[in-house]
């Protein structure tokens, strides 16, 4: 999905209230129990699910609080371009958000930004990096990228674990965590 509004069918200067009416009306044609036992039962599925990513991009991005379009860092606003593919990273749809991210035509610093946060989810750290880097080259005032990109040359931990059973001057990672929490467990349901 790449344009929110087109998949309501809206153009995009379009009200709030056009946006809810346009929603329910799709939300209603689309939804799932009405093709119960349907064979287009799977098809309506997934135009639901592109409607309501649709109007979350819509509804909770940044084009309603007045992003400039095609911009992507406006004083803490994005344009809804992407913002389905933020909610998909954030939902754990790692798969949907990169077929959206290889069919976008802009490869600005956002997109960039959201390359890195996918494979960071994915667990590759080091292609995670090189898209901080070429975000926060494409776009060095923007806090977003630099936080993210700080975070991984930092080794990607973002606190210091002294004090919780890990030496100082050294990360923790899963299996200090894991066992500081076992310990902790014991210790409460052994009294």
């Amino acid at each position: 999905m790449n344009d929110p509004y087109s998949v309501l069918g809206l153009s995009p200067g379009a009200s709030e209230e056009e946006v809810k009416k346009a929603y329910r009306e799709l939300a209603r044609k689309y939804h799932p129990d009405n093709y119960h036992d349907n064979p287009l039962a799977d098809l309506a599925s997934e135009k639901m699910k592109e409607i309501n990513e649709a109007y979350d991009a819509i509804t909770k991005g940044p084009s309603y609080s007045g992003a400039r379009p095609g911009s992507s860092y406006s004083g803490g606003g994005y344009s809804g371009e992407f913002a389905a593919v933020r909610t998909a990273i954030n939902s754990g749809d790692l798969q949907y958000a990169e077929r959206l991210l290889n069919d976008a035509a802009n490869r600005n610093a956002e997109w960039n930004f959201l390359m890195g946060s996918l494979y960071y989810r994915k667990g590759w750290l080091n292609e995670a990096r090189g898209y901080y880097e070429a975000a926060v080259t494409m776009e060095p005032g923007n806090p977003e990228f630099r936080q993210a990109l700080q975070y991984m040359n930092s080794g990607g931990s973002a606190y210091r674990a002294e004090g919780f059973g890990v030496p100082a001057g050294r990360n923790c990672d899963a299996c200090d965590i894991c066992s500081a929490l076992m310990c902790a467990n014991l210790c409460c349901n052994c009294g």
